[in-house]
């Protein structure tokens, strides 16, 4: 499911611990790191599809998290060009992401990675707030932050901790800015 911009709708987790760290997972196979997400289906409402991608890769039930907030409207992100299927029709461009905000109420036993037939990830932590949003693929960065800005006074205020700023993005990439003198 496309939309006419070219935008699959998907949902994204942000999984929360008693001690304000996320959880943060390895995709199988491969170095990249993040936080749960999947497409909706056509039938579903970000809420029912949160649900279903939780079961699927973290193995969690509704019983073992409690909903805290989601994102407003719609975040997007573009995927680089090398990863956009031009041969498929409609053509996917990027992900268009309602974000949820989740705080584990069942301890961390019921974390099952292997829960589905084609586990998303092999290996989970529990990290700093900002963490991830400087640390994920490139690409997802922003809309890492956009959501986790969103999420931080609810989470500052759920457990009464200050999560402080985010870190600076370096907008210059690799090999740009000053030279050392």
């Amino acid at each position: 499911m496309i939309d006419v911009d070219g935008y699959r709708p998907n949902v994204g987790i942000v999984l929360l611990n008693g001690d304000g760290r996320l959880f943060w997972a390895r995709r199988v196979n491969r170095d990249g790191w993040q936080f749960p997400q999947g497409g909706m289906r056509s039938d579903e409402t970000p809420l029912e599809a949160m649900f279903r991608e939780l079961q699927e890769e973290t193995g969690l039930a509704p019983e073992h998290v409690e909903v805290v907030g989601s994102t407003r409207g719609w975040l997007r992100y573009r995927l680089p060009n090398r990863y956009v299927r031009h041969h498929q029709r409609p053509t996917c461009i990027g992900q268009k992401q309602v974000w949820f905000l989740l705080r584990l109420v069942g301890g961390e036993d019921a974390l099952k990675l292997d829960a589905c037939d084609k586990p998303e990830f092999d290996l989970w932590r529990w990290v700093d707030f900002w963490y991830p949003a400087a640390h994920v693929v490139n690409f997802k960065r922003g809309v890492y932050e956009r959501a986790l800005r969103q999420f931080a006074p609810l989470v500052e205020s759920l457990l009464s901790m200050q999560i402080g700023a985010p870190p600076v993005r370096d907008t210059q990439g690799p090999g740009k800015g000053r030279a050392a003198a």
